[in-house]
């Protein structure tokens, strides 16, 4: 295996995969802390943070920045989540230092400068209206929002114009001193490294990020109920949720096979039957996100407004044929594109960089692939069935609908029919 892991005396974890044949490196620092960490009056603080880290330090501007990862032919990036912040660089084999430098400089010396943030304030601000303005992005947060009710894991992720405007500098640097520390923090570098040059590089710029670990959030709830919004737009929205299992469930993969089966592909059931038999719509899929502590099992489907009743009465009518119907061929063939999933990921630097850093947030060690395939192999059809039952049986869903129509309150009560069928 080529994957090398050191644990530095800070607490931060250092994790190289060696790409011989490669001439790329992709390094990152992947951060436990997302838009859950925040407080209430917190929210969208997370992401600022990661905007504001690329407009400069006491050793560079935010165009020093940018140019020079770009002048090595380089790129630079960062993401925000519920439960981790990701900053990245791609560069060539020579360039891992400078990128490990950039890296480090924009999360430990941000100057946080006021005209800066100004700006900053103004595009985010412009990058919520947009999200607002795209229904299948809108549709998401309103079903977050309703599978956990009251919760900052049930918040969306870019917060609000006036929450985002209320950031000052004390508050962005007081936040990143919080969570910004080497016990919840991962580098990992793929590709055209080696793991005691990184380790070295790492060891003499990441020192500065040394202190506790800030506490955890709170418990998540799954809440479930309904949240529609009438619209004037061209159909309908649909985004249904219900309880699933964390990272660590043993119960887990089952669950995902479960789902693939169901909605995850051109071949499942919901594609076959809603869209190729019945015609009642153009995309519709399911999904399953784990968190630490929980997960949602997500499915989407847009429709005309008078098609929304038949389609969820197929869609609950599915799911519930599914947990007591899949057979052997279903299984087999969802595993296959699991399994499929798992080695297309190891050709690409990236995705191996970002799939190390999970492992090590949800297991604390770099799990193997043939452990990852063993856990695939091991679901069964009857692990798929109860999977799929236990799902049900976990209570009321959440349903989110946006569109025109009268009749979009027709979806939440033929959903809530699962819940009183588990009963």
């Amino acid at each position: 295996m080529s994957v090398e892991v050191t644990l530095l005396p800070t607490g931060l974890v250092v994790v190289t995969d060696a790409m011989p044949h490669l001439e790329t490196a992709a390094l990152g620092v992947w951060v436990g802390s997302g838009s859950r960490n925040e407080q209430p009056d917190e929210h969208g603080i997370s992401h600022l943070l990661e905007h504001m880290a690329f407009k400069g330090t006491t050793r560079r501007t935010a165009r020093q920045i940018a140019e020079e990862i770009e002048a090595v032919g380089g790129d630079l990036n960062a993401a925000t989540s519920v439960e981790t912040t990701a900053y990245y660089a791609r560069v060539l084999r020579a360039d891992v230092p400078l990128a490990l430098d950039v890296l480090s400089d924009i999360l430990a010396d941000p100057t946080f400068d006021s005209e800066e943030l100004r700006r900053e304030h103004n595009v985010i601000a412009q990058e919520i209206g947009a999200a607002e303005d795209a229904p299948d992005d809108v549709i998401w947060d309103k079903l977050q929002e309703t599978a956990f009710t009251g919760q900052s894991i049930g918040r969306s992720i870019l917060g609000t114009p006036a929450t985002v405007r209320s950031f000052d500098r004390p508050r962005l640097s007081a936040y990143l001193r919080r969570h910004y520390r080497s016990p919840a923090m991962v580098v990992v570098a793929t590709g055209a490294v080696e793991h005691r040059a990184v380790l070295a590089e790492v060891e003499r710029r990441f020192a500065s990020f040394a202190g506790p670990r800030s506490s955890m959030p709170e418990p998540a709830r799954f809440v479930g109920g309904s949240r529609i919004e009438m619209r004037d737009l061209e159909q309908v929205h649909i985004a249904l949720a219900m309880h699933g299992l964390p990272h660590r469930d043993p119960n887990l993969p089952s669950l995902q096979v479960f789902t693939n089966v169901l909605g995850g592909g051109m071949s499942s059931r919901l594609f076959q039957e809603v869209r190729e038999q019945r015609g009642l719509c153009y995309a519709i899929y399911a999904f399953h996100a784990p968190y630490s502590d929980i997960g949602m099992f997500g499915l989407y489907a847009g429709t005309d407004a008078a098609d929304v009743p038949e389609l969820m009465r197929v869609v609950v009518g599915e799911i519930n044929a599914a947990a007591e119907s899949i057979n052997e061929a279903e299984v087999a063939r969802a595993k296959a594109q699991m399994k499929a999933g798992l080695l297309m990921a190891l050709e690409s630097s990236t995705a191996r960089a970002e799939q190390l850093a999970r492992q090590i947030f949800n297991w604390g060690r770099p799990v193997p692939l043939e452990e990852l395939v063993a856990r695939i192999e091991a679901v069964t059809v009857e692990s798929t069935r109860a999977a799929g039952r236990a799902l049900i049986a976990r209570g009321r869903p959440a349903i989110a609908a946006l569109g025109p129509g009268p009749g979009l309150e027709s979806a939440a009560t033929i959903a809530d029919s699962l819940a009183r069928r588990a009963a």
